[in-house]
């Protein structure tokens, strides 16, 4: 009792304020302290943040819905199966690797440079693009049934000559102002281009001279003049990608039996995408007839096929 009375007496409080004040001193101290800390870190912390949302900003603006209409994000997910299918159609990972990253490079570029855009989903842009050099063409003539803006021409042809060829390009299509598919709207395309040759020319201008030399044959595929006039080689590479419907894939595949070359490699496009049945029931009916072409594999949504 007399310790405790001795502890809270006046003259004790007296005694121990100026401890107690410094105690206090301290205590404010370290607290200021770290509270500017804190402020700075925070400071810091939202600097960090502006940048983050700069850099995403010009990277929203180059591949992002936000600069040009359609996302060419690419996620790890939807590219490692892209990586897997294109694997086993070629049977060279490394190759299918690098020709993707080559790809989607080339796709960014075409499409920031040109008129309008490549039709299609970013992963079955790049399958198809580092697809079909992988596949060795039995010769470099390409035909391409349905071109929209020629895009995907030009990136060919890139592709093509990466790897050690001279590719000659032959293009049918309506060019009809906007893109022609059975039982859709026929409404302007998203970029605001209008799909018409002169765009297709200035788009193909961008993979140099082979590009510029392209052979364009305007008319529908199935109409008898049209093929006329370009059925005078045999191709390597034929693109299939105009009418979409059963009738007109299945129309376009018996042309190709006409005018590919042994070992041809034919490529149809959206086979198995939900939107287009058409394509892949023309292509499995095709197959179940007597016919030269084998079922290669596909990438995203493209078929390849081998003739005979």
């Amino acid at each position: 009792m007399k310790s405790r009375s001795l502890l809270t007496s006046s003259a004790s409080r007296r005694l121990l304020r100026p401890v107690a004040d410094l105690i206090d001193q301290r205590i404010d101290r370290r607290l200021r302290s770290a509270a500017a800390d804190n402020s700075a870190q925070l400071e810091r912390l939202r600097e960090a943040v502006e940048r983050a949302r700069s850099h995403q900003l010009a990277v929203d603006m180059l591949i992002g819905p936000g600069g040009r209409g359609l996302s060419r994000t690419v996620y790890q997910g939807p590219l490692e199966r892209l990586h897997t299918e294109l694997t086993e159609l070629t049977g060279d990972r490394e190759s299918a690797v690098r020709g993707v990253a080559t790809a989607y490079r080339l796709l960014i570029a075409l499409e920031s440079l040109g008129v309008g855009r490549i039709a299609g989903g970013t992963m079955n842009i790049c399958g198809k693009l580092a697809a079909i050099p992988l596949l060795d063409p039995p010769n470099d003539e390409i035909l391409e049934i349905g071109t929209l803006y020629g895009m995907f021409s030009a990136g060919l042809v890139r592709m093509m000559e990466r790897d050690g060829r001279s590719p000659s390009v032959t293009i049918v299509d309506p060019f009809a102002g906007i893109q022609l598919q059975p039982g859709t709207d026929r409404r302007p395309d998203p970029t605001g281009a209008p799909v018409d040759e002169h765009a297709v020319r200035t788009n193909l201008a961008l993979a140099g001279p082979a590009g510029a030399a392209a052979r364009i044959q305007r008319g529908f595929s199935e109409d008898p003049d049209t093929r006329a006039a370009v059925s005078d080689r045999a191709y390597g590479v034929i693109i299939i990608d105009g009418d979409h419907s059963l009738e007109g894939v299945l129309a376009d595949l018996q042309w190709a039996e006409e005018i590919a070359a042994p070992s041809a490699v034919i490529v149809l496009d959206d086979f198995g995408d939900a939107k287009w049945p058409g394509v892949k029931d023309a292509v499995d009916k095709h197959l179940a007839l007597d016919t030269r072409f084998t079922y290669l594999g596909k990438c995203a949504h493209s078929a390849f096929l081998r003739a005979a």
